[in-house]
């Protein structure tokens, strides 16, 4: 059992009534928007991203890019290697670089499709990464922490800390 007061909860769309209610329930808000970059500080951590952004995604693996750190986050969202399959690899490369880089480092689950919602939670998978696997990566890949910028990026999914400050104005 995990303490409500331990799980952290953002999203840029939630209303006030919404966090209020979540505040209610005891579960711990955060007060700003992070972009996804959320370290995990040594703590076992499960992120429910579903429907959400590939840069999410990207920006996740950076701000926790170590082995030590990755061995200890568990992502329930869209798959990544629906994601590989895609995109053209270039492209997955330049904007996802950090999706790209730890794919052969990652043990993903597809969870079951319900009927009712195909359309939906079609391409939801639990992902995990063992250290072991981690370890096997090539030791060049862990010395790129480059935060990512997504200039080129056509198809951004993502909700920008200055996209809500003037969302709020």
């Amino acid at each position: 059992q995990v303490p409500p007061a331990r799980c952290a909860l953002f999203d840029p769309a939630f209303s006030a009534r919404e966090a209020a209610a979540l505040g209610a329930l005891g579960l711990r808000l955060l007060p700003e928007n992070e972009e996804g970059k959320h370290g995990v500080g040594g703590s076992a951590t499960l992120f429910y991203m579903v429907h959400c952004g590939k840069a999410l995604y990207n920006n996740l693996l950076w701000s926790n890019w170590s082995p030590a750190a990755l061995s200890n986050l568990v992502i329930i969202g869209n798959s990544f290697r629906g994601m590989e399959e895609r995109l053209l690899s270039r492209i997955l490369e330049r904007d996802y670089s950090y999706i790209a880089k730890v794919l052969k480092g990652t043990e993903e689950v597809a969870l079951p499709a319900h009927p009712r919602y195909l359309d939906t939670f079609n391409d939801t998978s639990v992902h995990w990464f063992p250290l072991e696997r981690l370890q096997q990566l090539s030791p060049e890949i862990w010395d790129s922490v480059e935060e990512p910028t997504y200039q080129y990026c056509e198809d951004l999914e993502i909700i920008r800390k200055e996209d809500g400050a003037a969302a709020e104005s």
